[in-house]
């Protein structure tokens, strides 16, 4: 039996979207890329920032990602913003299509990585947080940290 090598090399990550959303279910999707989009994403050069995913046609698309030019790509480079392909199972898609028409629902890429030397990139469906629901998570994040640091510091009288 080989041993499976699933190490993970983090590209970049979407730091608001859990701020922002409350992601309800998570998908991994590879992506169809060109040679000078790979050599950027080896050298960090994506963000994820105001990317989103599309279903279009049973195909998801990935929008908005900004990969930068790969500095000896020459006249082959890649556009920096154009619409990936997700490479995901049907029954997947389907099930990315019927929660994307719901109401309030929305499909947001969460991180991008090397996993096996390919390309992924990690899909949450997320309903998008109110400002009142952001400020309910500082709230709780503030009183955990009290509760933690409280606790530390009476570990370190005893």
């Amino acid at each position: 039996m080989a041993k499976e090598n699933t190490a993970q090399k983090l590209i970049a990550s979407n730091k608001t979207a859990r701020r922002n959303y409350d992601i309800t279910d998570t998908y991994e999707a590879g992506m169809v890329l060109t040679g000078t989009e790979v050599k950027a994403l080896r050298d960090g050069k994506a963000n994820l920032k105001d990317s989103y995913a599309l279903v279009n046609n049973e195909e998801v698309f990935l929008r908005e990602l900004h990969i930068s030019h790969y500095d000896h790509g020459n006249r082959y480079n890649h556009d920096p913003l154009r619409a990936r392909k997700l490479l995901l199972h049907k029954r997947e898609i389907r099930k990315l299509y019927g929660k994307s028409r719901e109401k309030g629902l929305a499909l947001i890429p969460l991180k991008l990585y090397f996993k096996n030397g390919k390309v992924k990139v990690e899909i949450g469906i997320g309903k998008g947080k109110k400002l009142y629901d952001r400020r309910e998570d500082i709230k709780k994040r503030e009183e955990r940290r009290d509760i933690a640091r409280d606790f530390k510091s009476k570990l370190i009288k005893v």
